[in-house]
C-alpha cells in the first residue's frame, strides 16, 4: 500500500453513516481520517471483515465474493459504496481489487461518538453545538469522553452562552471559583502574578476549557483569564460541573489499589511543591507541581498509567482532572498522603 492521504469533508459527506454530520464535524473528522490506496489484485478487505473499523470504497473497482456464494462488482462513487463494504448483510469471503482502489477507513467508535453528540445537539436545535467548543479530541479522550450518553443532553442544556468583549476579565486570580468555561470563539490569555508582575502562562482558543482547577480543588482562582478578542463562552456552574464532569472524570482508588497499579508499572505522580516532595515522597514518584501540569502534557508518556497524590487529595484531584481531560490514564489517590499515614498498617 502507498502512503495514506487525507480525506476531505466533501468525500465524507457522500457516505451514508456520515451524511447527517454537520459541516464542522465533517471537516474535523477529515483531519483524523486517512485514505489508503490498494493496488490492483490485492484483497482490500483482508483482516477487516469483522474488525472495529468501517471500510468505504472511494475510487476504483472491487470484486466481492460472498460466503453463501455469488459475487458483486462495486464501483467507487456508486450508490453501493455509500455504505461500508464490510458492514453488508451478506458475509464476504474475500475481495479482490479489479483496479487500484482508494479506501476510507474510519473507527466505528469515532463514528458513534460524533453521531451521538450531533444528533443530541440537533434535537436541541444546535443551540450550543459545533466542532469549536466540543472538539473531537475532548469527545474521544478528554473532559467530555466519560460522560454517559444519557447525560449529554443535560450537559448541553446546562451550559450558558456568555459574550465577552476584548480586554474583559473573565476570571480573576484570588476570586472564588464559580464557573467552568469552554471557549466557543475568540482568544483568551491566562496570566498569574509572580513577584508583583503578571506572567503570561498560556493563550487559549476555541475548544479550550478553563476555570476547572478552582472547582476541582475547592480553592481560590490561581490565575486571571482575559479576553484578547471579542468572543463567546459556554459556562457551567459549580454544581453542574461537579455532577456532570468532575466526578465522572476523577477515577478514585485507595492506597492498596494504587500500590498494586504501581507494582504493575504505573507511576506515582506527586503534585505538591518540590519542598514537600523531597520530604516524604512515595518511592519512585515523579514531581509535577500542580502549577506545572499543563507544561507536562507534551512530556509525560501517554501510554503509561499514573496515580496522582498530594497531602489531602485536593491538589491531586485538580491535577488528575487536568491530565484526564487531555487523555492521560490518571488515577486519584483517595484522601492523599494524609489518609495513607492514618492507616496503622502503613505507618
Amino acid at each position: 500500500m502507498e502512503s495514506p492521504l487525507r480525506a476531505t469533508g466533501e468525500q465524507l459527506s457522500r457516505l451514508a453513516p456520515l451524511a447527517g454530520l454537520s459541516p464542522e464535524r465533517l471537516a474535523e473528522l477529515a483531519q483524523a481520517t486517512l485514505i489508503e490506496r490498494v493496488v490492483r489484485g490485492a484483497d482490500p478487505l483482508a483482516g477487516r471483515t469483522e474488525g472495529e473499523q468501517s471500510v468505504f470504497l472511494l475510487a476504483g473497482e472491487i470484486l466481492l465474493r460472498f460466503q453463501g456464494g455469488g459475487t458483486l462488482v462495486v464501483v467507487g462513487g456508486s450508490e453501493e459504496t455509500r455504505q461500508a463494504l464490510n458492514r453488508r448483510k451478506e458475509r464476504i469471503a474475500r475481495a479482490r481489487a479489479i483496479t487500484d482502489v482508494d479506501l476510507l477507513v474510519v473507527d466505528d467508535e469515532l463514528l458513534d461518538i460524533l453521531a451521538t453528540w450531533d444528533q443530541v445537539a440537533a434535537a436541541r436545535g444546535r443551540d450550543v453545538i459545533a466542532s469549536g467548543p466540543f472538539p473531537l479530541s475532548s469527545l474521544r479522550a478528554g473532559v467530555f469522553a466519560p460522560l454517559p450518553t444519557a447525560r449529554i443532553d443535560e450537559l448541553l442544556r446546562c451550559f450558558e452562552r456568555v459574550k465577552t468583549a476584548r480586554g474583559e476579565t473573565v476570571i480573576r486570580e484570588g476570586d472564588e471559583g464559580d464557573y467552568y468555561y469552554v471557549i466557543e470563539s475568540g482568544r483568551f490569555q491566562v496570566g498569574r502574578l509572580v513577584g508583583g508582575a503578571e506572567v503570561v502562562l498560556a493563550e487559549l482558543k476555541s475548544g479550550d476549557g478553563f476555570g476547572e482547577e478552582a472547582l476541582v480543588s475547592e480553592a481560590k482562582r490561581n490565575a486571571t483569564v482575559t479576553a484578547l478578542t471579542d468572543g463567546q463562552l459556554l459556562r457551567l456552574n459549580r454544581a453542574h460541573f461537579n455532577e456532570l464532569l468532575r466526578e465522572p472524570l476523577l477515577r478514585r482508588i485507595d492506597y492498596a489499589e494504587a500500590s498494586e497499579k504501581v507494582r504493575r508499572g504505573a507511576l506515582w505522580l506527586d503534585v505538591r511543591y518540590p519542598s514537600e516532595y523531597q520530604y516524604d515522597k512515595l518511592p519512585g514518584a515523579i514531581n509535577v507541581p500542580l502549577a506545572e501540569v499543563r507544561n507536562m502534557f507534551a512530556v509525560l508518556d501517554r501510554t503509561k498509567e499514573y496515580v496522582a497524590y498530594c497531602q489531602s487529595g485536593r491538589r491531586s484531584a485538580a491535577a488528575a482532572f487536568l491530565f484526564a481531560q487531555r487523555g492521560f490514564k490518571v488515577w486519584l489517590l483517595e484522601g492523599g498522603l494524609k489518609a495513607v499515614l492514618e492507616k496503622p498498617e502503613i505507618r
